[in-house]
């Protein structure tokens, strides 16, 4: 599990789909199938992950210690019991920040080399 700051660095940068994954995961938690319509929703349909791509990602983010499962589940009217819900960890909220500042910092490296006017 990467728990510590040089081992949070190297995570860097992120895939697409994770850091998708960690700012949709910083509002609640969701299971998988809900986790994809949020980031087709938020993508404007730009970026739909296939099961494959967004189990494996949730399997690494487990691993690296990003996300983990919940125990809680809401009321079973309401959930299908073979769903599994994640929610952000910690330290995948310091990856997820890490990562906004690195683009940021991107950004605006991208609009002083091309003459671009700043966004903010």
């Amino acid at each position: 599990m990467a728990k510590s700051t040089g081992t949070m660095e190297a995570l860097l940068p992120l895939p697409l789909p994770i850091f998708h994954m960690l700012l949709a995961l910083t509002e609640g938690e969701r299971h998988g199938y809900a986790l994809k319509r949020e980031i087709l929703r938020r993508t404007g349909g730009k970026l739909n992950l296939a099961s494959g791509a967004l189990y494996g990602s949730i399997n690494k983010m487990i691993d690296q210690g990003l996300i983990e499962e919940s125990e809680e589940r809401p009321d079973s009217h309401l959930d299908d019991e073979r769903r599994r819900y994640y929610r952000i960890t910690p330290l995948g909220h310091r990856v997820a920040q890490a990562e906004a500042v690195r683009l940021q910092q991107l950004v605006r490296l991208a609009e002083d080399s091309l003459g671009l006017p700043g966004l903010a």
